[in-house]
């Protein structure tokens, strides 16, 4: 695992700066570099840098201000934050992540990208980079001698550019018959038949940057779609995959004259997007502390299922981050809207998936796919974590419709989720009281920008007839 203390870093630069240079010498015809950091929301925010000017990523760092990693999801200053009028909006500094610098395969210009993560003047990791809040989580199974096996699911929908004119998405074209698509198609093999192209230049890309995708399916919707990430064990790299991959998926539409979203619920009557999350803990001797001698499991499972419920109602608001996430929860969905989990059973927040002894792991369907996967990684194994240490009781599992179960709602909507999350002890030691603090004021400014919108449905509802 990667623990990025300032020795760390210095000790890392030289080993950096000589792929980099192996990288430009390899790709000469590069001209730009697209450097950025992931925000709260996951949004990825940076510059644009001549490649001589991208050297300094390698050396002294490139300085960018801390309070980008305080902004709404339009790019707004969130001025509760602290990071603005308080510290006088002062800089960072950004290095290079090791491996992310990579070739950008979907761009006319020749363009490498390269992921940053930011530290304070001083040299310590600055706590407002999510990044830097899952390295901390890294640290902490790494002193208990345990070690995080995770893997992602990601959905998406792939949509026209001729959107109506209110802006709604419509289902794409498909570039091989011409003929929208209008109809649920799960796991037809004739749907990513119709998207091959895009499909496919999907999964070049992910080999080109070193994202290792896995299997690829046709999902509820239409137009949507699913990637599935291979597990590591370096959680880290889990959450890089799942952003790179995002960008990826956006990148390749594009190039192929499409959209893509991974908006939580962009059709009211379809499926939403989900971040579907495995994981297994491993111990010191590399064994599979949830493996059991029978499906059942260990009773290290049933203690990390227990700590994953009850971190549920704070951890909501960084698992369904937008307003629109809580469009997703629905009965019978495939979006879980209680607290429970069970064997195999896809309605329950928390599923053991029916695997081989050996793999037995924990999927954690709650997340939408709109979510910042390292904050999304973060709470899972702080609540795993939790339970560990405390023993805790996840109750009985529910077999058949977890929709009726009598058990405790998900906070469904968007500002008891940012309540629960704002008293949340469990947040405050898993994410950090500043960042509490620092979430918590972004999502409550887009609150309250959302609230005071008069829709399009009040529009031709009341306007004439009242």
């Amino acid at each position: 695992m990667r623990i990025f203390s300032e020795t760390r870093m210095t000790q890392k630069k030289p080993a950096v700066k000589t792929d980099a240079a192996n990288f430009f010498a390899e790709n000469p015809d590069i001209t730009t570099v697209e450097a950025f950091i992931v925000d709260a929301n996951g949004v990825l925010r940076g510059k644009w840098l001549p490649v001589k000017g991208a050297q300094k990523l390698f050396e002294g760092g490139l300085r960018m201000a801390r309070s980008v990693y305080a902004v709404d999801i339009w790019g707004n200053d969130v001025l509760e934050a602290g990071l603005v009028t308080e510290t006088g909006d002062t800089d960072g500094v950004c290095f290079a992540v090791p491996g992310s610098l990579k070739r950008v395969p979907w761009l006319e210009t020749p363009t490498a990208q390269i992921l940053l993560t930011m530290q304070t003047a001083e040299g310590s990791p600055f706590f407002g980079d999510p990044r830097h809040i899952l390295e901390r989580m890294a640290a902490r199974y790494k002193k208990r001698g345990l070690k995080a096996v995770t893997a992602t699911e990601l959905e998406f929908y792939l949509f026209s550019p001729d959107q109506n004119r209110q802006g709604y998405p419509s289902p794409p074209i498909s570039p091989r018959t011409g003929r929208r698509q209008d109809a649920v198609q799960t796991y037809s093999l004739g749907e990513m038949r119709e998207f091959e192209d895009v499909l496919a230049g999907i999964r070049q890309a992910c080999e080109l940057q070193g994202v290792p995708a896995d299997t690829t399916l046709s999902e509820n919707g239409p137009g949507q779609f699913e990637v599935n990430l291979v597990h590591t064990d370096d959680i880290l790299d889990a959450a890089d995959h799942a952003v790179m991959l995002k960008r990826i998926v956006k990148g390749v539409a594009r190039r192929h004259g499409l959209d893509a979203t991974f908006m939580a619920k962009p059709y009211a009557e379809e499926s939403g997007n989900g971040l579907h999350a495995h994981v297994s803990v491993l111990d010191k001797k590399g064994r599979n502390i949830f493996a059991g001698k029978t499906t059942e499991g260990t009773p290290a499972l049933r203690h990390a299922i227990g700590g994953l419920l009850a971190a549920l109602p704070g951890s909501t608001a960084v698992l369904a981050a937008n307003v629109n996430s809580y469009r997703r929860f629905a009965k019978g969905s495939h979006a879980p809207t209680k607290i429970t989990w069970g064997y195999d059973n896809r309605s329950t927040a928390i599923r053991v998936p029916d695997s081989d002894l050996n793999n037995t792991r924990i999927e954690h369907r709650v997340a939408g796919a709109d979510a910042n996967p390292y904050l999304v990684m973060t709470v899972i194994l702080g609540g795993i974590l939790a339970g560990l240490d405390g023993e805790t009781d996840p109750g009985e599992p529910v077999a058949g419709n977890a929709y009726a179960s009598p058990a405790e709602t998900l906070p469904l909507t968007w500002g008891k989720a940012i309540a629960r999350f704002q008293r949340s002890e469990f947040i405050g030691n898993c994410l950090g009281a500043d960042y509490r603090k620092l979430y918590a004021a972004c999502k409550a400014q887009e609150k309250t920008l959302f609230d005071s919108m008069i829709s399009d449905v009040e529009y031709n509802t009341y306007l004439r007839d009242i």
